[in-house]
């Protein structure tokens, strides 16, 4: 047959250029895989030539037959066999390793321009006849582009790995800057409440140190052993990056495809493990403290200290984050003449939330409790038992970091989750809500957020008047100042209600003295 006439019989109809991997449609045309479906991509499914349509499920069939024909025309006329080749001793010699691009089959004596992948190797237009008849086959280009594309997509795997083992290193260092910080400020806390005792107390605030700086020592030896696992696992990644680089910059052929069936990437990177620290446990030992200090003072051992304790506040309940006693401006001891203890409702609480303290704390934890009752959030938030209806009404909130919101929904607060937010504080109209981040603080109330300056503490105090319609947060350390204050017709019973990231703690305070106002008492309490 004329080359030419063969050469349009191989035209693809689409492209007019010869099949590139060809598939059949059921109608019997053929064409090149990829120019069909472009072409079924922006029309109806039929085919170009016949105009016969085919239903949505027809499937694409590679043409094995014409594959081989169009292989053959490309590899070109074979040259003529050695008319005495060596007789084969045992079975076919593989192709010689370390040849170039012009390298040659031994038994045929052909270039080696296609790549059996039964059988892993190079072989020559001969080979596929007699030994490769029935192998899937493919050019060397073809299978070079294919491992290429497999070997980049592998890259950007290792690469994305190598980026969020990064990510884990820095939350990782992040979390030893804070496990120091936090060592510190409870030194600086149990330092305070044993400087108010006998010296005969000495050696038990010597004692608590000690305990805190081993635990401290712990937690860091322990993220010392990860920032280790992070790194080696960086390295890991950095060796195999240098290898697959070398690899795709390798001409031989031969040696690519062979040292790229050897090339595995490292294993998964696996989660980064908690940090065993535990503040709560570090003060439970010396809480007692301060219900011995003011009983000392109640005795009468140190005539001027009731006038003195006045001065610094409070001394509070026994808490996992009692502050160091410090002054207290006239504004927050105003508010606290409305102080009102309340406590969190755990039939509210999303699974991850952690209730202690009798109900005064809660904290988020990667590992949920149990199965969510009917009445708890599918968010990660808590209401209170209590609820106001009429009156003024106080109460202050210490959170261990940034990333909560704290804030006052109507009891009809959907639980459950709603658009791509993770809280429903403020983004709708029965609720208002502060959101506290890490540089920065968002009032939001109707779905609209104005953004506020950062927020210097983690003490918070939120005021509730229904009578005048008025809902104040106040940033507490190191003076109370007012954040931003809601202007609305309370029509509802108003819920004090929360949401807080993962390894967030959020403890409500109490204040002996604080009592609801009579007639409140039934009023205010969690529905039945």
């Amino acid at each position: 047959m004329d080359a030419q006439k063969l050469e349009d019989k191989l035209t693809c109809a689409i492209c007019l250029e010869l099949y590139l991997e060809p598939v059949t449609l059921p109608c019997g045309h053929n064409f090149c895989g990829d120019c069909i479906r472009d072409w079924w991509g922006c029309r109806d499914k039929a085919c170009p030539e016949c105009r016969e349509h085919f239903p949505d499920g027809a499937e694409l069939r590679r043409n094995v037959a014409l594959t081989g024909v169009l292989e053959l025309m490309r590899a070109g006329p074979a040259p003529a066999p050695d008319p005495d080749p060596a007789p084969a001793l045992g079975p076919d010699p593989a192709p010689a390793p370390g040849s170039g691009p012009g390298a040659r089959c031994l038994r045929h004596g052909q270039p080696l321009e296609l790549f059996c992948r039964t059988e892993g190797r190079c072989v020559c237009s001969a080979c596929t006849v007699n030994e490769c008849r029935l192998h899937e086959r493919a050019l060397l280009d073809t299978e070079r582009r294919e491992r290429e594309a497999q070997l980049r997509a592998m890259l950007e795997v290792t690469e994305q790995q190598a980026t969020e083992a990064e990510s884990q290193l820095k939350e990782l260092q992040e979390q030893s800057s804070q496990i120091q910080s936090s060592a510190c400020t409870l030194a600086s806390v149990v330092s305070s409440k044993f400087s108010c005792l006998l010296q005969a107390l000495e050696m038990r605030r010597t004692l608590a140190l000690t305990d805190i700086e081993v635990a401290k020592t712990q937690a860091l030896t322990q993220a010392q052993d990860e920032e280790r696992r992070l790194r080696g696992h960086l390295e890991a990644l950095a060796h195999y990056d240098r290898r697959v680089r070398d690899l795709l910059e390798q001409l031989d052929d031969q040696t690519f495809l062979q040292e790229s069936q050897l090339l595995a990437p490292p294993g998964p990177l696996g989660p980064l493990a908690p940090l065993q620290w535990d503040e709560e446990q570090q003060l439970a030992g010396v809480e007692s403290l301060s219900r011995l200090y003011g009983l000392l003072l109640d005795e009468g051992s140190h005539p001027r200290a009731p006038a003195e304790a006045a001065d610094l506040g409070p001394v509070e309940a026994p808490g996992p984050l009692a502050p160091v006693p410090s002054p207290v401006c006239p504004l927050r001891r105003k508010l606290w003449q409305n102080y009102r203890n309340l406590t969190f409702d755990p039939d509210s609480a999303n699974c991850h939330l952690y209730l202690s303290q009798q109900g005064q704390q809660v904290k988020h934890r990667h590992k949920p409790r149990d199965l969510a009752g009917p009445r708890s959030f599918q968010l990660w938030q808590v209401q209170c038992a209590q609820s106001f209806r009429n009156g003024r009404h106080y109460w202050e909130v210490r959170t261990s970091n940034h990333s909560v919101t704290l804030g006052v929904a109507y009891p009809e607060l959907s639980r459950h989750k709603h658009g791509p937010h993770t809280d429903n504080i403020g983004r709708g109209p029965s609720s208002w809500g502060l959101c506290v981040q890490e540089d920065r603080a968002q009032a939001w109330h109707n779905g609209e957020a104005r953004r506020l300056p950062g927020v210097s503490g983690r003490l918070l105090g939120m005021d509730l008047d229904l009578a005048s319609g008025r809902l104040t947060f106040y940033s507490l350390e190191p003076k109370a100042q007012p954040l931003h204050t809601f202007h609305a017709i309370f029509t509802q019973p108003l819920y004090p209600v929360f949401w807080l990231l993962e390894g967030r703690t959020l403890t409500l305070c109490h204040r002996p003295e604080a009592k609801l106002p009579p007639g409140l008492q039934e009023e205010a309490a969690g529905p039945s």
